[in-house]
């Protein structure tokens, strides 16, 4: 865990080598060890509180908007009604905070395996964390194969909010778990998944692409800017049910009055259709 040296967390990572982001630090809040990852949370200079999960940035309060929105409302504004949304992994509780936001969502189900990293971020991220207070969610700590394995055709979305394919998070990279949230989907259900940087990870990314197609009728890949993550930018696999869905043209369009009433910081219709539009090389290399 020692990645803090001379006031500076810096990111290294197999992931993105000869590279790394560096922040400086104002205090250490919490540093201990789960029954599955290093948790650090530290004050940042300039970027609020961070939380490290195996030395490797999770959120900072300052930008994590961008992913949380994105991650959640670029599957569930493509869905004509969502109603029953299933979270695995999202323990800072960012993606719950945008979830039960919407108005046409009745239930979150959240898995997270992890429940240190649920009891670290509401203590140390309060403004992520809100969500968990909601009547819509169920918690449930444990593992998300198990629990999709015993609920089949229930969720309208399921969002993957994952760590990099690394240790606890790798299993959620490949065509088993694919596949059974497949299982887990109603019909015209839709799926989001973490999908890692098309600067640094476009092998990976178009492996499982290739792997989706063979799954799903309709998968697409859609993209954030966040200044924290690894290169400044997150992507998204999208994939549906319903061989009718255009991820690029969202179902559900709100009003600058809309928007506005939901908090919300990054997203918006113009951000979603933009973020399926990629660059040329991204987009021959993932055959879109």
């Amino acid at each position: 865990m020692n990645t803090i040296k001379d006031g500076w967390f810096s990111e290294f990572s197999p992931l993105w080598p000869g590279q790394c982001m560096s922040l400086e630090v104002d205090e250490i809040l919490y540093e201990g060890r789960s029954k599955f990852q290093d948790v650090i949370v530290f004050r940042s200079k300039s970027y609020g509180n961070v939380l490290i999960l195996d030395g490797v940035i999770q959120c900072t309060e300052r930008d994590e908007y961008s992913y949380q929105e994105m991650i959640t409302f670029l599957p569930l504004n493509s869905h004509p009604n969502p109603k029953n949304v299933l979270v695995i992994g999202g323990g800072d509780g960012g993606v719950i905070r945008e979830c039960v936001k919407h108005p046409s969502v009745e239930t979150v189900t959240q898995c997270e395996i992890d429940d240190k990293v649920i009891e670290v971020s509401k203590k140390y991220l309060p403004a992520m964390s809100v969500g968990f207070s909601s009547p819509k969610l169920t918690q449930h700590i444990g593992d998300g194969f198990d629990f999709m394995a015993n609920h089949t055709e229930e969720f309208d979305v399921i969002i993957t909010d994952s760590s990099d394919p690394i240790g606890p998070a790798e299993s959620l990279f490949e065509k088993p778990y694919y596949e059974l949230m497949k299982t887990a989907l109603k019909p015209n259900g839709i799926i989001c998944s973490q999908g890692e940087c098309m600067w640094l990870h476009l092998p990976l990314i178009k492996k499982t692409m290739e792997m989706c197609k063979s799954i799903y009728p309709v998968v697409s890949y859609g993209y954030c800017t966040i200044p924290t993550y690894p290169s400044g930018q997150i992507g998204f696999v999208l994939c549906s049910l319903n061989p009718d869905t255009n991820f690029a043209e969202p179902l559900i369009k709100w009003t600058d009055e809309e928007v506005t009433k939901l908090n919300l910081k990054y997203y918006n219709t113009d951000i979603h259709r933009a973020a399926i539009v990629l660059p040329q090389h991204v987009r021959k290399t993932l055959n879109l």
